[in-house]
């Protein structure tokens, strides 16, 4: 079994780090000589907007709201809360290898397998779904990467073209049994399966946020179910990651087009809140579910995928039109390059990810 090591890292949000005693009411005698103030700070100084078209990542959405709804990957920001990363960590360390069927062995695989749609199997092998997968897909990349594990780690890509939420959403759903057939002429077994990378959405979305039927709300609770449906079939299932939809601007059909692909990342915010609020206070959320960890994986987000066109994020990601199909709704090559370069930057670098899917390293 892999080994945990606790590190506790304070990381500053968007607003900078809170300073704590002394009273509210107690004015800042430095505060006239701070040049960093309301009144010289251009963000701070003017009055939240409310955004009603997608224009602002839901990662970058720290001072605004869009319809209302605040932004940030997790309550409060973009920084996972302690109590869900100290989680998240104990989970990534139960992660060890395991044969066919299910048992713990030194000679056994640990499988990362994707769950998801047209868009989800493109990014992390190939539009048909099999391997051999495409070079600049996630996984094609991860397989080229010399860091990467590629002893115990085993990549699979359960997702397939037309596989939406609703296609994944019911226990007796086909798709379970035909990813079962999959890892079975893989040589692999249910019980190896111990991570998953979801994205899923749903085909031609009619409503948008805040109507009751909206295909966030759809998605937020589509979601809850699938994960709920994975941790039956993979007994060992430890955790999953979620990622949004890719920048639909473009988009030239009504298969997924604006303003639902930006809103499936507050679908994906308020599941992920859904367990965190559930572990801290008992309150099992109306859309979500019952996510406690007792009997769920551990859910946290994957690469946030979403980006406005070509107007970059702070981090550099974004979408020219040549990045998505002539539909622009699927990626093209180049898209497909970019979002698998970023699903392999995240499982390198998250803290609850590299220790088991990099090579040398312990959890």
């Amino acid at each position: 079994m892999k080994q945990l090591t606790l590190v506790v890292v304070l990381v500053a949000g968007a607003g900078g780090f809170t300073a704590c005693g002394g009273s509210a009411d107690t004015p800042d005698p430095d505060a006239a000589a701070d040049p960093i103030d309301a009144a010289a700070d251009p963000i701070d100084a003017r009055p939240p907007v409310d955004y009603t078209t997608p224009t602002i990542p839901v990662s970058e959405l720290l001072v605004d709201t869009y319809k209302g709804y605040p932004g940030g990957l997790y309550p409060g920001g973009n920084t996972m809360p302690p109590a869900h990363l100290a989680a998240g960590l104990a989970r990534a360390a139960l992660i060890q290898p395991r044969d066919v069927s299910g048992a713990p062995s030194a000679s056994g695989r640990y499988i990362l397998m994707s769950i998801g749609m047209s868009n989800a199997t493109q990014e992390w092998c190939a539009g048909g779904g099999a391997p051999p997968c495409t070079p600049n897909s996630f996984t094609g990349q991860a397989l080229a990467d010399v860091a990467v594990e590629r002893t115990e780690l085993a990549i699979v890509n359960g997702a397939l073209g037309s596989q939406t939420c609703s296609a994944w959403d019911d226990a007796s759903d086909s798709n379970w049994d035909r990813v079962g057939t999959l890892l079975t002429n893989q040589g692999f077994g249910p019980g190896q399966v111990q991570a998953i990378w979801l994205k899923c959405a749903n085909a031609g979305p009619t409503m948008a946020l805040p109507a009751a039927g909206s295909h966030a709300y759809q998605v937020e609770t589509g979601m809850a179910n699938i994960i709920r449906i994975a941790r039956q079939r993979y007994p060992n299932l430890q955790m999953v990651f979620v990622s949004n939809r890719i920048y639909a601007g473009y988009a030239t059909t009504t298969l997924n087009p604006e303003p639902h692909a930006y809103e499936t990342g507050f679908a994906l915010k308020w599941l992920v809140a859904a367990q965190i609020a559930q572990e801290a206070t008992g309150t099992i959320d109306p859309r979500a579910g019952n996510l406690a960890l007792a009997t769920t994986p551990w859910i946290g987000w994957g690469p946030d995928l979403w980006a406005n066109g070509t107007t970059a994020r702070a981090d550099g990601l974004s979408y020219s039109q040549s990045d998505l199909a002539a539909d622009g709704t699927h990626p093209s090559a180049s898209g497909v390059t970019k979002v698998g370069g970023q699903l392999l930057n995240f499982f390198k670098t998250s803290p609850v990810t590299s220790c088991w899917f990099l090579a040398g390293q312990s959890c």
